[in-house]
């Protein structure tokens, strides 16, 4: 299982530092020494405390669909022509941006500082992974 020194692992949960040590210190985020006897957090450690300590905007959608992931955030940019427009939202740490058409973006109201949700259903997810096979 792969290791992350404490900035790493900030990085990675979109936190400070100064939080990952305060929750290595806490003992929320179980820490190891490596061979060079530095901190490192086990990836399957981090994963857990991500997912228990995952917060989303609450989806102010009321309709069920059978899309899974769903991204509540804010529109930051609008860029429309004629037919064809570019919306970019700010989904916590993730940024999304999408493709639609300018009448969509004119029948959504979407203009920056807009709550909205993307739904994203695909038959196509590319995972990758960073360097080459361990």
């Amino acid at each position: 299982m792969p290791q992350f020194r404490i900035a790493d692992a900030a990085r990675l949960l979109g936190v400070s530092d100064d939080t990952v040590r305060r929750r290595v210190d806490a003992g929320t985020i179980p820490v190891e020494a490596d061979a060079s006897n530095r901190k490192v957090i086990d990836g399957a450690a981090l994963v857990a405390f991500a997912r228990d300590h995952a917060h989303t905007a609450p989806d102010p959608s009321v309709v069920q669909r059978s899309a899974r992931n769903r991204l509540v955030g804010l529109v930051t940019s609008v860029v429309t022509d004629t037919v064809m427009a570019q919306v970019e939202l700010q989904c916590g740490p993730h940024r999304v941006v999408s493709l639609m058409s300018s009448e969509a973006v004119r029948d959504l109201g979407l203009e920056p500082g807009v709550l909205a949700v993307a739904v994203i259903k695909s038959t196509n997810v590319v995972v990758e992974t960073p360097g080459g096979n361990p």
